[in-house]
């Protein structure tokens, strides 16, 4: 059995000379070309094994001699030991694929800042792609995010459905029509159930039959007077993040109603 200390010590030990003052590990770490060496060690029945990682910002090349290098230690403390290269892997591919999205952020930054013509065109891009992006569920149109969603959006009809894709709302789905289908309520058992419903009477007669026939968590209206089909994207989410929860309760019920 051995302790990190002893692992170390090897390493540092039994490489020195072995590449030259070039790539000595010690003259690497000062130079902050080869980082903190960390030992990960378990013992077990008398015997140790364990990992060492060892970050590098050396070439391939360079990186890999240092690798094989490490396969030289025959001994560690006072234990004969065995040292074998599981894997060298570039952590560069990482930040490339982070890089790709942020610059997919700051582009679409840079796109919400050109001249109104410009945002204009793209706008009008956008709205045909959301379009295309609206579907239906057993004949209820819907967002392309409905049965991946682990919550949903009940609202009266297509053009609500319509209203809420065209601002990256997708997971909702309309009743499309005056009785609410059996397929609906059986996917509000399945889903977080959000009611976005008119804020006028129709609404209130919706939500009434909605909160009788499906499992509500959340009930959103919208503005007194508005239909969700006509809020612009402020009013969509300002009635969204203030929805009021739903308890069991009949009581409770009667007085989101009024």
């Amino acid at each position: 059995m051995v302790e990190k200390p002893d692992v170390i010590g090897a390493i540092f030990g039994q490489t020195e000379g072995l590449l030259g003052q070039d790539l000595d590990l010690r003259e690497l770490q000062k130079s902050g070309r080869v980082g903190r060496i960390e030992v990960e060690i378990e013992n077990k029945e008398g015997k140790s094994k364990g990992k060492i990682l060892i970050p590098s910002s050396l070439s391939n090349s360079e990186t890999s001699l240092i690798a094989a290098s490490l396969e030289t230690i025959e001994r560690i403390g006072p234990c004969e030991a065995k040292v074998k290269v599981k894997r060298v892997r570039d952590v560069r591919e990482d930040k490339r694929k982070y890089v790709l999205e942020r610059a997919k952020e700051i582009l679409e930054q840079l796109i919400s800042g050109e001249s109104p013509s410009t945002l204009e065109l793209v706008e009008k891009v956008k709205a045909e792609l959301r379009k295309d992006q609206l579907q239906t569920y057993r004949g209820m149109s819907c967002g392309p995010e409905v049965l991946d969603s682990e919550e949903i959006i009940i609202v009266e009809g297509r053009a609500d459905v319509i209203n809420l894709l065209k601002n990256g709302i997708k997971n909702a789905i309309a009743i499309n029509g005056n009785s609410i289908p059996k397929a609906l309520i059986e996917l509000t058992k399945k889903k977080v159930t959000t009611a976005f419903v008119d804020g006028d009477r129709g609404g209130e007669l919706l939500l009434k039959r909605l909160l009788e026939l499906c499992e509500i968590d959340y009930v959103a209206k919208a503005p007194d007077g508005k239909e969700v089909e006509e809020l612009t994207n402020k009013e969509i989410f300002k009635a969204l993040r203030g929805r009021t929860p739903v308890e069991k309760s009949k009581k409770l019920k009667e007085y989101i109603l009024t």
